[in-house]
């Protein structure tokens, strides 16, 4: 049965962590297997789970192996696996699944940005643009679509996730509209809209993003007789009108590109309008290691940054905003609330 050592020695421990591509690369293996999703929930002999996942039963424990000692998988004693709590997020089935932001965070270009780093630290710019020759967004719609579906799939896994949490979390009962400004599919206005029946609601994103919009929103679905979905980009207009405005997980930009968008849903709502804004930050979090390795990524990438609270209150607060409070809406997002003054 496979052990680790609680508290290795730090000579060990950074030899831990420069292999840690590897036990990426094991999570993507164990991912695109489909292991997690073959082993039930009782213990299987490796030899039955090489089986269901068409794989050689050597190799298959070796994967296994390593993954037990961060905890993904557990070894018994009889040479057995079982699944773990983390282990259970690989299964696409499981309601908070993390299968597919386990293969977005391991695809292809992570392996050639990731070396660039240094590059994009002495620069600060994205490497993407170097290494494929166009913006990120452009090379995976264009040259990369298996990429690009998995990450609408882990976005819309995420985005469903947080939704709810959100939905939870905030206090709409006197407003009669609300509008999700870059809110993806739309999960987040549509948990609102369910919560509260009463309340009108508009989705504005990307034309290529809404019309993959939630069932609950489009023609025929349960809430589309209260949402208007609305093509566009925040950073150019808002021609949106709401009591409240939710801008989640999009200003990541850019300090011009964040400013044009605060800049448009201020103009857009007018005096006393609502705005939430809720990001991951990369201080004052339990999951640090989760948001700075995102930040750097996004560094990587769109030449983006994750905010610490500080970097967050003083972009909203340049655009005019009145911070009324923040607090966290789970351990990785943080909800500023804010109005416009007047």
């Amino acid at each position: 049965m496979t052990t680790a050592p609680t508290a290795p020695p730090p000579s060990m421990r950074l030899r831990e962590l420069v292999f840690g591509a590897a036990c990426a690369a094991a999570l993507r293996a164990a991912a695109r297997l489909g292991v997690a999703d073959a082993l039930g929930d009782g213990p299987m002999a490796v030899a039955d789970l090489a089986a269901a996942v068409k794989s050689e039963p050597g190799p298959l424990r070796r994967l296994l192996r390593a993954l037990s000692c961060y905890g993904v998988f557990a070894e018994r004693e009889d040479g057995t696996f079982a699944h773990t709590d983390m282990s259970r997020l690989l299964r696409e089935d499981d309601p908070h699944s993390l299968r597919y932001i386990t293969l977005w965070c391991t695809e292809p270009w992570t392996w050639d940005a990731w070396p660039r780093l240094d590059e994009a630290v002495r620069t600060g710019r994205n490497v993407v643009e170097d290494l494929y020759g166009k913006e990120f967004f452009d090379y995976l719609n264009e040259d990369a679509p298996e990429s690009a579906d998995v990450f609408n799939r882990a976005m819309t896994t995420s985005s469903k996730q947080s939704a709810r949490e959100v939905a939870e979390l905030l206090d709409l009962s006197g407003a009669k509209s609300v509008a999700d400004i870059g809110g993806g599919q739309g999960h987040v206005v549509a948990s609102l809209l369910e919560k509260y029946p009463s309340m009108r609601g508009t989705l504005l994103d990307l034309p290529r993003v809404v019309e993959n919009a939630d069932p609950r929103l489009r023609p025929g679905g349960s809430l589309a007789d209260r949402v208007r979905i609305v093509p566009g980009d925040c950073r150019e207009a808002i021609p949106v009108q709401a009591d409240v405005y939710i801008i989640k997980n999009i200003l990541e930009w850019d300090d011009e590109s964040t400013a044009r968008c605060l800049r448009n849903v201020i103009e857009a709502g007018g005096p006393k309008a609502r705005v939430v804004v809720i990001e991951n930050l990369v201080d004052d979090t339990p999951s640090m290691r989760f948001s700075t390795a995102m930040d750097l990524l996004l560094l990587l990438n769109v030449g983006g940054a994750k905010h610490t609270t500080d970097s967050m209150v003083g972009r909203l607060t340049a655009a005019g905003l009145v911070i009324d409070e923040i607090g966290p809406v789970n351990p990785y997002l943080h909800a500023f609330d804010c109005t416009v003054p007047g």
